[in-house]
């Protein structure tokens, strides 16, 4: 029973990502990754505005209800420690965005919300 809900809950968690990417483009953001991996870590999308010439490392959270808190109320401390230092380690390997500005944001979605509430510069290093 746990092994299936597990497989549910992955499956909602990246349904709802893939939403939020989607709305991502709409609003002109170009993604440059998708559930980037570095040691330690993992951030959901990577995307760059040209507009305003930003790297911006979005955070995904979504939560069936807010009972226990709001979405975003989920990103911890340490996660948002693991984050930063993932997006140094992008920034290594990608020199070429070194001169961009960067912001953290996230992205909250609720139970069947598919356009998700962003959080622009919800943290920072």
């Amino acid at each position: 029973m746990k092994v299936l809900q597990r497989l549910k809950s992955k499956l909602i968690g990246r349904t709802k990502e893939q939403q939020a990417a989607a709305w991502l483009r709409q609003q002109g953001i170009e993604l440059l990754e998708h559930n980037y991996h570095c040691r330690g870590g993992e951030i959901d999308l990577i995307g760059f505005d040209r507009r305003s010439n930003q790297l911006i490392f979005f955070e995904v959270k979504y939560r069936q209800s807010s009972d226990y808190g709001h979405p975003a109320e989920f990103v911890t401390a340490p996660q948002q420690k693991r984050i930063i230092q993932c997006a140094q380690h992008f920034l290594l390997k990608h020199p070429d965005l070194q001169n961009a500005g960067m912001q953290f944001d996230v992205l909250t979605l609720l139970d069947e919300q598919t356009v998700p509430e962003r959080i622009e510069n919800a943290f920072g290093q």
